[in-house]
């Protein structure tokens, strides 16, 4: 069954095509009905394919399906082919699975809106870039596919482009992703010089015998790379401002699997990570943690409720760079899945209310809303739970070995995990207290009282059962790597054939595993009980944690506008002046110096036959006085 991988991808991409092709056609909801069926049917063929994997020995779970040569260069050659092992099969799950949930969701958000069918359209050859990244057997090909979902991501964020605000997040994301690309090309070119071959199945042979320097330097690119992907620390900035979009392209491309994409590339290039200097993995710990911290500060002064999400993803996202920077692999990939869960399922709940609210987004403007919408509250809290830490929901558990992996490489980064975990669980438990509970305050909100059905209402079923079942799985999903036992890591086992050995065995006791995870959820109730504190007892008064430096996220964004607008753009001025004058002039002067010299080399060429003739003879004597000469000189000597 494993050589049917190539459908995973054919489904959304033939319903792209098809909705491309005839969307106009197509009327609502059937164009968001064809395109969530390409999205099921990729799911189903990615079960079969885990289940045809799983039949395999451990050993052999490492198969490739070739397609087709792509690009024949000479000796060089990449093909289009799909990498099948279990960490590409993990994320195609997952990606076609939350995919194929969000899809049908959105057919009743966008229910009435002009561009439905072109909508979907964007969301299908989101979900192809994104499988093809993830599938892929080379770094050509993940490449592309790295090039497209952010092209996708470009067209869903401004998907509502007539309101300039819109527009310029989508360029933002467009153009700040671009400075990532940057890096993942660099990789590339280096990977191939060094190792001779970007095919994954080639580099994970060679990747021992790299030089520390060459490894480090791949590691560190790459890390450029999954920094503008994964919103990182200088590079998260485009994240907040793509709540922009409609909330499904939050959901889908924002919290569950664009963002990850990052993640994804350094966990499958993990023997490079191997091969490198320690000081690759320290700095990629330290920007992860550092990225976590920050992104939880800015979430507690946030009004606009998918805002209070962008930076919790931005801050979770920091918690599996920090992973993967001390060897935890598989708890990256297991807080990736389980984060897949909740925070699509938060997202959907933020879509739920803010339809409810008639597109109403601040947290200020809301109150008491349980009461009317009991189904979006309740799995809501789910999610929120989850994310908290709570035990035994799945966040916990992913969090919880994230700390104990970090604890047993450098507790000064665990401090700094414990407190952004603490206020994951404050600034999350702020978003559901001002949403569900207190007063109701959407009389406040710009409302007229006279509108029709302007009181807050539960959404209709197709948002609900998404968001049910993103609850489910975001309860139980911890299951899949339990901590009682090694024979419950079943998604350790399950990842070891893609980790070569590589990931860090952790060595810290039992009982210190107990500790920590009774600290964690200590951590994580503490938040809760703050919250509750100045948002339910109004014992404090928000703006005692509600800090202005924290709402303007550091001011981050003002200081890359200002140096954008003064120093840099006269940087920018100097190199394009010196483009323009050293580098083209340079050009320009060879080729003036050729016409120049082709020119006076055109007067000889007279058409003359007696011309020619006598420049024969002229060189002929000048041979025969060459020769003449060297003849004589050395009879001389």
């Amino acid at each position: 069954m494993t050589d049917i991988a190539w459908l995973i991808c054919a489904f959304p991409l033939a319903g792209f095509l098809l909705l491309m092709l005839f969307g106009r056609r197509i009327d609502e909801p059937w164009a968001g009905v064809l395109a969530t069926a390409a999205m099921v049917a990729s799911f189903a063929t990615s079960v079969l394919v885990f289940f045809g994997l799983l039949n395999h020995s451990s050993e052999e779970r490492r198969l490739v399906v070739t397609l087709f040569e792509w690009l024949p260069v000479g000796d060089f050659s990449v093909n289009a082919g799909f990498l099948v092992d279990p960490l590409s099969v993990t994320m195609a799950l997952f990606v076609t699975g939350v995919g194929a949930l969000i899809h049908l969701y959105a057919i009743a958000y966008m229910h009435g809106d002009s561009d439905f069918s072109k909508f979907f359209c964007y969301l299908n050859l989101f979900a192809f870039s994104m499988l093809v990244l993830v599938l892929g057997d080379n770094l050509v090909l993940t490449f592309l596919g790295w090039e497209g979902v952010g092209i996708c991501s470009y067209l869903l964020i401004s998907f509502w482009f007539t309101d300039e605000a819109n527009a310029s997040a989508g360029k933002k994301a467009f153009i700040t992703n671009r400075v990532g690309d940057w890096g993942f090309m660099l990789a590339i070119f280096l990977t191939f010089t060094a190792v001779g071959s970007v095919v994954y199945t080639d580099i994970f042979n060679e990747a021992g015998s790299l030089s520390a320097v060459t490894a480090t330097a791949i590691t560190l690119l790459l890390f450029v790379g999954a920094a503008g992907k994964s919103a990182q620390i200088p590079l998260y900035v485009w994240l907040p401002d793509a709540m922009a979009g409609p909330t499904p392209v939050s959901a889908l491309i924002h919290a569950a699997t664009m963002v990850t994409a990052g993640v994804y590339l350094l966990v499958r290039v993990n023997p490079i990570i191997a091969a490198a200097d320690g000081i690759a993995t320290d700095i990629i710990a330290w920007v992860g943690v550092a990225t976590a911290l920050l992104a939880a500060i800015a979430a507690i002064a946030q009004n606009d409720i998918k805002k209070v999400l962008a930076y919790s993803t931005i801050s979770q996202l920091g918690y599996m760079i920090l992973a993967v920077g001390v060897g935890a692999y598989v708890a990256a990939i297991f807080h990736m899945v389980t984060h897949a869960f909740f925070k699509a399922l938060l997202f959907l709940g933020s879509g739920s209310v803010i339809h409810a609210m008639h597109h109403r987004q601040d947290l200020r403007r809301y109150g008491g809303l349980r009461k009317f919408m009991p189904v979006t509250a309740v799995t809501f809290m789910l999610g929120w739970l989850a994310i908290a830490g709570v035990p035994p929901l799945s966040g916990f558990w992913s969090k919880d070995e994230i700390l104990a992996y970090v604890w047993d490489a450098n507790p000064v980064l665990w401090g700094v995990g414990f407190v952004t975990a603490v206020l994951t669980a404050f600034y999350m438990s702020r978003l559901v207290f001002l949403t569900f509970y207190g007063s109701s305050r959407y009389e406040m909100s710009t409302i007229a009282p006279s509108e029709p059905h302007s009181r807050p209402a539960e959404s209709p079923w197709l948002m609900l059962l998404p968001m049910v079942v993103l609850a489910i799985a975001a309860v139980s999903a911890g299951g899949l790597n339990l901590p009682f036992s090694y024979k419950l890591h079943f998604l350790g086992h399950w990842l070891e054939p893609s980790l070569f050995g590589n990931e860090t065995h952790i060595g810290v006791s039992t009982a210190t595993k107990v500790f920590l995870a009774v600290i964690a959820a200590v951590g994580g109730l503490m938040g809760i009980v703050a919250a509750a504190a100045v948002y339910v007892k109004k014992l404090l008064s928000p703006r005692t944690f509600e800090w202005t430096f924290a709402a303007k996220a550091f001011y981050f964004d003002e200081i890359i506008a200002r140096f954008m607008d003064g120093p840099g753009r006269r940087i920018f001025g100097f190199a394009a002046k010196f483009d323009s004058v050293v580098v083209d002039e340079a050009v320009n002067g060879v080729g003036k110096t050729v016409r120049v010299t082709a020119t006076g080399l055109r007067r000889v060429q007279t058409g003359f036959v007696r011309f020619y003739a006598m420049l024969i003879a002229l060189g002929f004597f000048a041979l025969l006085v060459w020769f003449i000469s060297q003849t004589t000189l050395q009879v001389d000597l």
